[in-house]
């Protein structure tokens, strides 16, 4: 079994995140499953004070946000670790406006999805 990949504490301390018990409970999952999401790179996890974290903003009714997987995958396959694309999908975008995640969260995904794109050239 591989290790599952998580960012070194690097979102606001305000940011509210869920453990991957609570995580599975919200998705109706076992929590192996959702370490399998973690391991194929479909949600994103942080590691604060030793515990693996997820952004609460990474799940809507029914699962993870929509568009959130395939955002991650874009940047990961241009070459960005998990640290820089928690980071990004955190910070604020006047273009946007609003972060990323709040964009995919708002159904603006294709062009979420865009700019992840751009930034691998």
């Amino acid at each position: 079994m591989s290790a599952i990949p998580a960012a070194a504490d690097v979102l606001a301390p305000d940011l509210e995140v869920l453990n991957l018990p609570e995580v599975a409970e919200r998705l109706g999952l076992p929590v192996t499953r959702v370490h399998q999401l973690l391991r194929d790179g479909q949600l994103l996890a942080e590691r604060r004070d030793g515990v693996l974290v997820v952004p609460s903003q990474f799940l809507a009714a029914g699962g993870v946000v929509k568009g959130l997987p395939g955002t991650i995958t874009v940047l990961r396959d241009s070459g960005y670790s998990t640290d820089e694309i928690l980071r990004w999908l955190f910070t604020d975008d006047e273009t946007l406006p609003g972060t990323p995640i709040e964009a995919l969260r708002g159904d603006r995904g294709r062009e979420v999805k865009r700019r992840a794109q751009s930034m691998g050239f």
